[in-house]
Parts: C-alpha cells; sequence; structure tokens
C-alpha cells in the first residue's frame, strides 16, 4: 500500500515536473515573478518574447517593458526598457 502511494505521488511530481518544462520559463508569471524581485512594478504580463537562451523582453499591463535575462555569472538582470 505504502509501495503505490510512493509511486503515485512520484508519478504526479513527474508530471508536474513536466507541465512547468512545457511552459518553460518564459509564461507571465515567472517573468512578473523576476521583475517583482528586482523591486519593479508591474500588475501583469500581458505580452513576452524570447529573443535567445534565457533571454526574454516582457509588457506588463500597465505599459511598462522590461529586458530579462541571465548575465554571464548567472544573475537574473531586469532592465526598465
Amino acid at each position: 500500500m505504502l509501495a503505490r502511494l510512493v509511486l503515485g505521488f512520484l508519478a504526479l511530481t513527474l508530471l508536474a515536473a513536466n507541465v512547468s518544462a512545457a511552459e518553460g520559463p518564459s509564461s507571465g508569471q515567472d517573468l512578473k515573478a523576476a521583475i517583482a524581485l528586482q523591486g519593479l512594478p508591474c500588475d501583469q504580463v500581458i505580452n513576452s518574447k524570447r529573443n535567445g537562451d534565457s533571454d526574454y523582453t516582457a509588457t506588463c499591463k500597465d505599459g511598462n517593458r522590461y529586458h530579462i535575462f541571465v548575465d554571464s555569472t548567472g544573475r537574473v538582470v531586469v532592465k526598465k526598457l
């Protein structure tokens, strides 16, 4: 019984990971979180464009636009456009 529960939990975890990977890091919520962690305003990401690997441009509902990317040191950088 415990083995079935563990296998079921593992299957759900893998499924959730696959769904998350399919959405990718460009989902509006992930970009919004990156912007918010930098202390910048963004009420909702309404449009995003993938410029390259770990490099995005996001447009917020309030009109703010941001360039979000990972620099050479692995740090997430958010620049207002």
